[in-house]
């Protein structure tokens, strides 16, 4: 970097002379040689002539001569009031005169002035008159009315008129040309010169810098190779216009090399040619390389403009080279370019790009005129710092300046609203985008289902969605990325069914429904995806691949994810914390730790990620020493200030252990308050311990933070329950039912031949309900009669023991477990799912399973993975 260091300090201090202020030397309009010359009689006749003379001539010759003398004055008038640009008195003069009276000159005069002051009303006048007057419209005056009125903006007369007259002038073919592609309907363009060319009327320079913009624009890399002949053959491949234009249309259409080529061939270069160069490499994704160009030109002390200037930042904008910038940045203002509005919405780009907020904020508040331009630019600046309400404050503030948001702006600002959760706010934007017809853009819907999903609030997305007529790649990832997010795998799954018939995913939409597969534990359709990742390569990208594993994971099968994990060549740190989130919700504790502590000496640097998972995985493994060790390293060795979860993550861990006053007296040390997740951490811990009197004091914390949450009512009614507490389990019901409270529904599910079977509490309705219920009710005798503890407590009901048991036998996860066991072939793994967390009676009777039938069961709950086998839980009491 330092030769282009001081190739910027010598471009910050060369003469006056190097530096181009002028407009870029794009090929020139139509407009500028579109003329046509005046006859000679358009002089004005002398005022002082000889009397005398006139005197002497005869009668008859004498009416002749002055009928003469007032039609050439009335069309000298006419032209003189035209060159003066006084289309007023000039039109009057017209309409006064007789068709006899008027030239063809004087019509194109008068044409010519409504073209150049853009009055359609007058032209139109013209146009009629000369139609009652008789003349025909074609020649010189036919295209005189074209040009009239494409320059007014009536391009459908124009080309009506264009379409009527027999021409072969290739400068008016350019002029309709040039006005489509100008308007952006660049195939009508293409047609007029396929058109032109079956007409065998030869191009121009212009012609060909025309149709190659158009081609460019609508990628045609091969019909550019086919232009490029024709110019060689006529004789066009030492214009510079035209090879520069070239050189833009392969740059366009993805022709890289043949615009390299182009360029090394070009032995006359302007400042042009380095600025295609410089903007082509950098808008193909080669910013060094456009950089490159630019220091070769500073070399040769080629002299700079704006277009290279503006060039130049963006390439500094997608490398992060703001050192660079700042020196373009000085180099511009010095140069005189600091009032350009494009020049400053480039500079303001390039500091929000570069992270240099302050910078951003610097350059827009100087700036004299503001556009949308800027005020997105800003915007997005702080939308890309995180400053997401300060992003829609000033969405607001642009708004009351009279500046209409474009789809850029309201993108960005839907974009704030989404990741600062302003429902609210991002309905605002909707209806603003709805009045204003723009949700037929396809990035503004994509950006409102995102915005939708990550508000929680799908219905909306959905709605959003459905309304798209043709949905790209982006469209169906939200949409399923959305499910995923939002705890909605089937719909996330159904999602992707649908979007298979209609495009092939990509390495994003694996992302996302691999994680739908591990929020359902879907493992057989998690396989099938597995195996289209390896077939269509997707393994390699590292998203995909952190996925995989964490589907394996969250289906069960630890020592698969383990081998996948192994295979990724560059972990990064999402890659090892989603191995140790996995060890730790299997009960592994102590492989998290070595994972961890090899993730340390692999150089990754650590966050608070990272703990959150070392310490739920200490927690759920009952290591407390160990977890104090890292809970005090976070500040200690790695600067990071622990936050709530990590603190929740500690109170389990104090809990478990049976340290309840300890946890209590944590919870009141606390530099942050405690929210309701930590209280109700060391609620879980008063039931487990049976300790009633700090139940009741800590469910008090816990109702005043959160006082609609079912799951800690029923949580404290358990702690009742379980010592036998019945007229305060009473209480809590009536408490529940008067507030109109209701309770999570348990569900659990299992897998089997690709189908989901659901099971809930209780359900007789189930297609194998005659089956199971017989099955349980023998393991429950055999469990009596063997001596293992049922957990009685756990039915929440003052009842006999009879009673209870068929109420416990009708558990969703017993349910569950028992109908693996009788569909899957005998010594398959039996894997079930639960929403909720396992109760007691249910976690003695899979362990009781598990031993009786040979089998091992695989449960996970809301905590975490239970492994049944021959009568032990991988657990060990720590759930």
């Amino acid at each position: 970097m330092s030769t282009m260091s001081k190739s910027i300090a010598e471009l910050s201090t060369c003469p006056t002379y190097h530096i181009h202020r002028n407009k870029p030397n794009y090929a020139k309009s139509p407009n500028y040689f579109i003329f046509f010359g005046q006859s000679s009689t358009t002089c004005l006749l002398s005022s002082n002539l000889d009397l005398s003379f006139r005197s002497s001539v005869g009668a008859s010759a004498s009416l002749a001569e002055t009928t003469y003398n007032v039609t050439v004055d009335k069309n000298a008038k006419i032209r003189k009031f035209c060159e003066m640009g006084d289309l007023r008195n000039a039109m009057e003069l017209l309409k006064r005169s007789q068709r006899s009276e008027l030239e063809l000159n004087t019509y194109c005069s008068v044409l010519q002035l409504c073209a150049e002051v853009k009055s359609l009303e007058d032209g139109k006048r013209v146009h009629s008159i000369i139609t009652s007057n008789g003349m025909a419209i074609d020649g010189v005056l036919g295209a005189k009315l074209v040009f009239m009125y494409v320059n007014c903006g009536d391009l459908v007369k124009g080309r009506r008129i264009f379409d009527g007259i027999l021409n072969d002038k290739v400068f008016l073919w350019n002029l309709i040309m040039f006005e489509y592609a100008k308007i952006g309907n660049y195939r009508e363009s293409v047609s007029l010169f396929k058109t032109m060319q079956k007409l065998g009327i030869r191009g121009d320079s212009y012609t060909f810098t025309c149709i190659l913009k158009c081609f460019a624009a609508l990628n045609k890399a091969r019909e550019c190779k086919r232009v490029h002949g024709s110019i060689i053959k006529l004789g066009f491949g030492s214009y510079n216009t035209v090879v520069n234009s070239l050189i833009a249309a392969y740059f366009k259409s993805g022709g890289v090399e043949s615009a390299h080529y182009l360029f090394d061939e070009l032995s006359d270069r302007d400042v042009v040619s380095w600025n295609s160069m410089i903007s082509g490499c950098v808008m193909n994704g080669f910013p060094r390389k456009g950089l490159g160009f630019f220091i070769r030109m500073l070399n040769l002390m080629v002299g700079v403009d704006l277009t290279t200037l503006v060039s130049v930042l963006v390439a500094c904008a997608n490398i992060g080279n703001l050192s660079l910038g700042r020196a373009l940045h000085t180099y511009g203002v010095k140069a005189g370019f600091s009032e350009e509005v494009m020049f400053n919405n480039t500079l303001l780009d390039m500091y929000s790009k570069c992270g240099n907020l302050n910078g951003a904020i610097e350059v827009f508040m100087k700036m004299g005129e503001t556009t949308i331009v800027s005020w997105t630019s800003i915007i997005a600046a702080y939308v890309r710092e995180g400053l997401y309400d300060e992003a829609i404050r000033l969405f607001d503030e642009m708004q009351s300046k009279g500046l209409s948001p474009d789809i850029y702006t309201v993108t960005s600002v839907v974009h704030a609203c989404a990741c600062s959760n302003a429902l609210d706010k991002g309905r605002d934007v909707h209806n603003y985008i709805k009045k204003n017809n723009m949700g037929s853009s396809l990035p503004v819907s994509n950006a409102l289902m995102n915005m939708y999903a990550k508000c929680g609030s799908l219905e909306e997305a959905h709605l959003v969605f459905s309304q798209i007529p043709v949905k790209d790649i982006v469209s169906w990832n939200t949409m399923i990325g959305g499910y995923s997010q939002n705890s909605l795998p089937n719909e996330a799954l159904e999602l992707f069914v649908d979007m298979q018939k209609q495009l092939k995913p990509d390495d994003i939409t694996m992302t996302c429904v691999l994680s739908a597969c591990a929020g359902l534990a879907a493992l057989e359709k998690g396989r099938e995806i597995h195996g289209y990742i390896i077939r269509k390569g997707y393994f390699s990208d590292l998203h995909v691949a952190c996925a995989l594993v964490d589907m394996y994971v969250k289906c069960g099968l630890l020592v698969l994810a383990r081998l996948l994990f192994d295979m990724i060549p560059k972990k990064d740190l999402i890659s090892w914390t989603v191995m140790i989130a996995g060890y730790g919700m299997h009960g592994f504790g102590k492989e998290a730790i070595s994972t961890f502590e090899k993730m340390r000496i692999a150089g990754i640097e650590l966050e608070e990620s990272s703990f959150t998972s070392i310490l739920y995985a200490c927690s759920h493994s009952g290591l407390l020493k160990e977890g104090w060790k890292f809970f005090n390293s976070m500040r200690s060795e790695c600067n990071i200030e622990p936050k709530l979860e990590h603190y929740a993550c500690m109170v389990d861990l104090l809990v478990r252990s049976g340290n309840l006053s300890k946890a209590y007296r944590f919870i009141e040390s606390m530099p942050v308050k405690p929210d309701a997740t930590i209280w109700g951490a060391l609620l879980s811990g008063c039931r487990i311990h049976h300790d009633v009197e700090l139940a009741e004091k800590v469910a008090e914390h816990i109702f005043e933070l959160e006082p609609e949450n079912t799951r800690y009512y029923v949580l404290l009614a358990n702690v009742y329950a379980e010592a036998e507490k019945w007229e305060e389990v009473k209480k809590l019901q009536r408490r529940i039912g008067k507030r109109g409270f209701k309770k999570d529904q348990g569900c659990s599910w299992i897998e089997v031949q690709g189908k989901f079977n659901i099971f809930v509490a209780g359900d007789t309705l189930q297609p194998q309900a005659k089956r199971i219920g017989p099955f349980l009710r023998k393991l429950r005798m055999k469990m009596n009669s063997g001596g293992y503890s049922t957990k009685m407590r756990y039915a929440l009901i003052n009842a006999d023991d009879m009673e209870k048991e068929v109420l416990l036998c009708g558990h969703s996860e017993k349910l569950a477990m028992a109908f693996g066991i009788l569909n899957l072939p005998p010594g398959r793994t039996v894997r079930v799912t639960k929403n909720l967390r396992i109760c007691g009676d249910c976690h003695e009777m899979g362990k009781f399973m598990s031993k009786t039938t040979g089998r091992e069961i695989v449960l996970r709950d809301s905590n975490r993975f239970h492994h049944f086998k021959d009568g032990v839980c991988s657990c060990r009491g720590f759930w």
